[in-house]
C-alpha cells in the first residue's frame, strides 16, 4: 500500500454554528465547521480546513490582533489555543462551563471570555515564553443572568459586556479611579451586541427585540484616572491574603453593583442615554439575532431570525439598505477591517455568504447539504467531486479550491447515488423520487430525465465505460432498469432478483453489470447478450454493496454478516474473504439498551471502494472508522478515525455513568428547549416559539467511499461532511518548464552521449522521480563536481529536494552524500540569499542525513566495541600463555639446580 494518507480537507460543510471572524488583512474568513475551522481565502478563491479538531462542536472563535493565534472553544468550555501560521494546537484549557463569547483586547495583551454571569480576563498568550498559556488576571461580577457579548475600547482600557438580564456593564481592564464598573439598563429583552464608538467611551447597545440605545459618556478615554498607589496597594494586599490558602491564584475579583449609592458614584464616569431607535416599526419580525459594527465607517449590520439584514449608518440611524438573504435565522455577522465585506452565517441550512454592500454583490455564496450526504463520485481527471444528499441536491465541488461551483435542485426527494460518465462532462444521479437525471457540466442543465414505466424508488446507479448505457436499481419493484444515454429510451427491464436492489457496478473493461440484492445473490448481466443473465453468485447473507477492481478481473462483495468476499467472476469462484465485523468498532448510542460490542454483531460494511492500483480496498459503514485492507494478504492495513466529534451520536464505546439516573438516561430529557433557537418561555402562561422543536444528535456514519483516479487521495461522505485524505498536496505528474523535445528517449540519448548536466535538466523538466534517479545514479562519482558547478541555480534547489527524498529510500549513501556535499560547497553562498524559501528543503535534507548518521554511528560504535573486546580477549589469552610459559621455564630451572646438588 502507498504511504499513509492524512487529513487534507473538509468539503460539503461551510458553516455549522459559532461566530464568523475575518483575518487581520480582511481577505480571509474563518468559519467554524463542526469541531474544525475552515479558512476561506476570498482573494484567491480557496478554502482550507485545518487538520486539528476539538472534542465537541466549536461555539466561539477569538482571533488575536496580529492574526497569528486563535482561541477555539467548544460546547462544554474546552478551549484550544491554535497557531494559524503553523496550523497546530499550542495549548489546551478547560473553562468548566459553556462559554458564550471570547475577545482579545486591541493591544493583544489580554483576552476576555464570558461564561455564566461572569466575565473572566486572562493574560493573552504568546507575548513571552510561559509555562501556563492562560493566566487569570481578573474576574468581573455584575450581571444576574448569563453574559452574551463583549466589546473593547480602541486603547484596551475598558470593555463592555452584555447580558441576558437586559443590562450592559462597562468594566475597566485596570482599576481606574473614576471607572471600575458601570451598569446600563434601558432594554426590555436580551442584549445581543454592544459596541464602543471609535476612540471613545460612548456606547451602542442592541437587544433581541430590535431596539438600539445610544449611550453618551461624560468622560473621554484620556480622562480615565489611574487608581492612587495607596488604594491600589491596599486592594492588592487584600487580594493576596485571600490567595494564600489557594493552590492556584484566582486573580483579582471585581464585584459590580447595579445601583451604587451616591458616595460610590461621586467623581465617577457617568453615562446618559441620548437616543433609542427601533429597527422594525411594522412589527413583521421582532427577533434580532446577530449584529456587527465597523467603527471607522460607523456602519451597523443587524441580522434577524427571518433571514433579513439591515445596514444602518450611526449615530443618526440612517438606513442604507435592507435585504433578505435567506429564509433561515442569521446566526452570525462579521465585517472585515476595510468595512467593504460583510459575512453572514445561517446555521439552519449551513449557509455562508459574503456580501459587498457598496456594489450590492456576493463575494462568496456557499451552502453545504443541510441533510446527510449519501453518495459521491470523482471525475475521471480527479479535479471535481459530485455529491448527492438527502436534501435532494446534487452539488459539484472543485478539489483544488474546495468550493462548490454548481448545485442542481431538480430532484424532489433524497438523492441515493451519483456518478460521472467516462468523458467527465456528464453527471448522473438517482433519486427516491423515481427519476434518474443527467446533468451537463458545459451548460449546467438537466438535459435527460430517465423514468420507469411504473413509479419506482431508485436506490443505486451505474453507467458503463462508454457512457452510453445507464442502469438503476429499484428498492420496491426488485427490478433493474436499462436506458440509452443518447435517446433517453428505456432499453430493458432486468428482473430475477427477489429482494430490493442494493448496489450496481459495471465492469470497467467489459459491458458486464453486477447487481447485488437483499435476496443473498449477486447477478452478472452481459449487456451485449440478448439473454442477459450470465452468472449468479450465491452468498450466505443479504448483499449490501458490490464493486469491480479497476482492471475488471475481480469483484468485491460486502454482505450483512460483516464479510467482504472476493470473486473471480469469469469462473464464478470465490478467491478470498475478510471478516470485517470486528474492525468496524461500533460506538454506543445514547439511547441504546445494549452494549456497543453486542450491537456490532449485527453491523456490516455499507460501502466499498478499490484503490487505484487494485491492491487495497477501502470499507466503511455505520461507524467512525474507515478500514483499509490488503486484498492479497487479507489483513487490515490501517483504520482511519474520521471524526473525534462527541457532539455526534454513537461516538463513545461506553455510556457515561454520570448521565445515568434512576429514571434513565439524561439524553431522554430535552435540555435545549429553552435555548435561543428553541422554545422561549419568558413568563408562566406566555408561550412562543415552536413547541415541537427538539435538539437531536446526528449519528456518525460513513455513507460512501471513493478513491481518486490519480491514486493520491480518497474521499468519504460522512455525517461531518465530505472528508478528503491525501498522500500529498501535489499531483502525480507535475512537469516543469516542459518543451516538445523533453522525452524519456531523448533523456536516455543525452545520458548515453555523456552530456550529464543537460540530462539532469531534462529529467527535472519531465519531473518523473524514477527517471531523475536513473539519470543521477548513471553519472560517475568523479564527474559530480563538474556537473554541480555547471548546474543552473533553479535546478540546484530541485536537486537538493530530490536528494533529501532519495536519502530516505536509497542504499547509495556515500554517492548521494558526495552530491549533497559538492552542491552545498559550490552553491552555498547563492543558496544563503534564498534561505527562507529553502529552509524546509535544507531541514528535510538535514533530517535524512542525521538519521543515517545516527544509524551508521551506532553501527560503528558497536563494531569498535567488538574489535576492542576481541583485542582485549586476545591480549588476555596472550598474557595467560606467557605466564604459563614463564612458569614452565622456572620449573625447569628448579629441577636443573636440584640435579646439580
Amino acid at each position: 500500500f502507498p504511504p499513509p494518507s492524512q487529513f487534507s480537507g473538509l468539503l460539503g460543510t461551510v458553516y455549522r454554528r459559532g461566530n464568523l471572524t475575518f483575518t487581520r488583512d480582511g481577505n480571509s474568513l474563518i468559519s467554524p465547521v463542526g469541531n474544525r475551522i475552515s479558512v476561506f481565502d476570498l482573494k484567491n478563491n480557496k478554502c482550507e480546513t485545518f487538520p486539528l479538531a476539538t472534542r465537541l462542536n466549536i461555539v466561539c472563535v477569538g482571533l488575536s490582533p496580529d492574526g497569528s493565534l486563535a482561541i477555539l472553544i467548544d460546547e462544554e468550555g474546552a478551549a484550544l489555543l491554535v497557531s494559524l501560521i503553523g496550523k497546530c494546537v499550542i495549548h489546551r484549557f478547560y473553562f468548566h462551563k459553556p462559554v458564550h463569547s471570547v475577545s482579545f483586547s486591541p493591544d493583544g495583551k489580554k483576552f476576555v471570555i464570558t461564561k455564566d454571569n461572569v466575565a473572566l480576563m486572562y493574560h493573552a498568550p504568546g507575548r513571552k515564553r510561559e509555562f501556563n498559556a492562560f493566566v487569570l488576571d481578573k474576574t468581573y461580577y455584575g450581571p444576574y443572568d448569563e453574559t452574551t457579548c463583549i466589546d473593547w475600547t480602541d486603547d484596551s482600557k475598558c470593555f463592555a459586556v452584555g447580558s441576558k438580564d437586559m443590562s450592559t456593564w462597562v468594566f475597566g481592564a485596570e482599576r481606574w479611579a473614576n471607572l471600575i464598573y458601570y451598569s446600563l439598563g434601558g432594554h426590555k429583552d436580551v442584549i445581543v451586541a454592544c459596541f464602543f464608538e471609535e476612540n471613545s467611551l460612548d456606547l451602542y447597545t442592541i437587544s433581541q427585540d430590535a431596539a438600539l440605545c445610544v449611550w453618551q459618556c461624560d468622560t473621554e478615554l484620556d480622562g480615565l484616572k489611574p487608581m492612587p498607589p495607596k488604594d491600589a496597594a491596599m486592594e492588592k494586599n487584600a487580594a493576596n491574603d485571600d490567595e494564600e490558602f489557594l493552590e492556584e491564584p484566582k486573580g483579582e475579583e471585581i464585584h459590580g453593583k447595579a445601583n451604587p449609592n451616591e458616595q460610590e458614584a461621586r467623581h465617577k464616569v457617568k453615562y446618559s442615554r441620548v437616543a433609542k431607535y427601533f429597527f422594525n416599526k411594522e412589527g413583521d419580525f421582532n427577533n434580532l439575532t446577530a449584529a456587527a459594527y465597523h467603527k471607522k465607517t460607523h456602519l451597523l449590520v443587524t441580522g434577524f431570525a427571518s433571514g433579513i439584514f439591515h445596514l444602518h449608518e450611526l449615530p443618526d440611524f440612517n438606513l442604507i439598505h435592507s435585504l433578505s438573504i435567506s429564509d433561515q435565522r442569521i446566526a452570525s455577522v462579521s465585517i472585515n477591517c476595510t468595512g467593504d465585506w460583510i459575512a453572514f452565517g445561517c446555521s439552519g441550512l449551513g449557509q455562508l455568504l459574503v456580501w459587498e454592500w457598496q456594489s450590492e454583490s456576493y463575494v462568496l455564496k456557499q451552502q453545504g447539504h443541510f441533510n446527510s450526504m449519501v453518495s459521491l463520485a470523482y471525475s475521471p481527471d480527479g479535479q471535481y467531486i459530485v455529491t448527492g444528499g438527502e436534501d435532494g441536491k446534487v452539488k459539484v465541488w472543485n478539489t483544488s479550491s474546495s468550493f462548490c461551483f454548481v448545485t442542481f435542485t431538480e430532484h424532489n426527494s433524497g438523492v441515493t447515488a451519483v456518478t460521472f460518465t467516462s468523458n467527465g462532462y456528464v453527471i448522473l444521479s438517482a433519486s427516491l423520487d423515481g427519476t434518474v437525471r443527467a446533468f451537463d457540466l458545459h451548460r449546467y442543465r438537466n438535459f435527460r430525465t430517465f423514468t420507469s414505466p411504473r413509479p419506482s424508488q431508485f436506490s443505486c446507479l451505474a453507467v458503463d465505460s462508454s457512457g452510453e448505457i445507464v442502469s438503476a436499481g429499484s428498492q420496491d419493484s426488485f427490478e433493474i432498469f436499462i436506458w440509452s444515454m443518447q435517446s433517453g429510451r428505456l432499453l430493458d427491464v432486468l428482473s430475477g432478483h427477489e429482494g430490493p436492489i442494493s448496489s450496481l457496478s459495471f465492469n470497467p473493461m467489459k459491458c458486464v453489470l453486477a447487481s447485488a440484492s437483499w435476496d443473498k445473490t449477486v447477478k452478472l448481466w452481459d449487456m451485449l447478450d440478448s439473454w442477459r443473465t450470465k452468472e449468479t453468485l450465491i452468498l450466505n447473507s443479504d448483499v449490501l454493496v458490490v464493486a469491480f477492481r479497476p482492471d475488471g478481473k475481480e469483484l468485491a462483495v460486502a454482505a450483512l454478516n460483516g464479510q467482504i468476499t472476493f470473486w473471480d467472476h469469469e469462473n464464478a469462484m470465490q478467491t478470498g474473504s475478510i471478516e470485517g465485523r470486528h474492525d468496524l468498532q461500533m460506538g454506543r448510542k445514547e439511547l441504546d439498551k445494549i452494549t456497543a460490542k453486542q450491537a456490532a454483531k449485527g453491523k456490516s460494511f455499507t460501502t466499498l471502494c478499490y484503490s487505484a492500483d487494485g491492491q487495497s480496498i477501502l470499507a466503511g459503514g455505520l461507524s467512525k472508522f474507515v478500514c483499509i485492507y490488503n486484498i492479497k494478504e487479507q489483513i487490515l492495513v490501517k483504520k482511519f478515525e474520521i471524526s473525534c466529534n462527541f457532539s455526534l451520536d454513537a461516538m463513545e464505546e461506553y455510556l457515561d455513568r454520570r448521565k445515568m439516573t434512576e429514571f434513565g438516561s439524561m439524553a431522554l430529557i430535552d435540555e435545549g428547549a429553552g435555548d435561543d433557537d428553541g422554545v422561549a418561555i419568558p413568563l408562566p402562561g406566555v408561550k412562543r416559539g415552536d413547541m415541537s422543536y427538539r435538539h437531536f444528535k446526528p449519528e456518525i456514519r460513513v455513507t460512501c467511499l471513493r478513491f481518486s483516479p490519480t491514486g493520491r487521495s480518497w474521499a468519504a461522505t460522512t455525517t461531518e461532511g465530505l472528508l478528503i485524505y491525501s498522500l500529498d498536496s501535489g499531483l502525480i505528474f507535475d512537469p516543469f518548464d516542459l518543451d516538445i523535445d523533453v522525452t524519456p528517449s531523448n533523456i536516455h540519448k543525452t545520458l548515453h552521449q555523456k552530456e550529464y548536466t543537460m540530462a539532469i535538466i531534462m529529467a527535472f523538466k519531465l519531473n518523473e522521480k524514477k527517471l531523475i534517479q536513473e539519470v543521477i545514479e548513471a553519472i560517475p562519482s568523479n564527474e559530480v563536481v563538474v556537473v554541480c558547478s555547471s548546474l543552473p541555480d533553479l535546478y540546484v534547489e530541485k536537486l537538493l529536494e530530490f536528494l533529501a527524498s532519495a536519502f530516505e529510500i536509497s542504499c547509495h549513501l556515500e554517492f548521494y552524500l558526495i552530491w549533497a556535499h559538492k552542491l552545498l560547497m559550490l552553491h552555498g553562498q547563492k543558496l544563503k540569499t534564498r534561505s527562507v524559501r529553502l529552509l524546509p528543503v535544507i531541514q528535510f535534507l538535514q533530517k535524512s542525513i542525521q538519521r543515517h548518521f545516527e544509524d551508521v554511528s551506532k553501527l560503528c560504535e558497536w563494531n569498535i566495541y567488538n574489535i576492542k573486546y576481541a583485542l582485549a580477549i586476545s591480549q588476555q589469552r596472550g598474557m595467560k600463555r606467557l605466564a604459563e610459559e614463564t612458569s614452565v621455564d622456572e620449573d625447569d630451572l628448579d629441577s636443573d639446580s636440584d640435579y646439580l646438588m
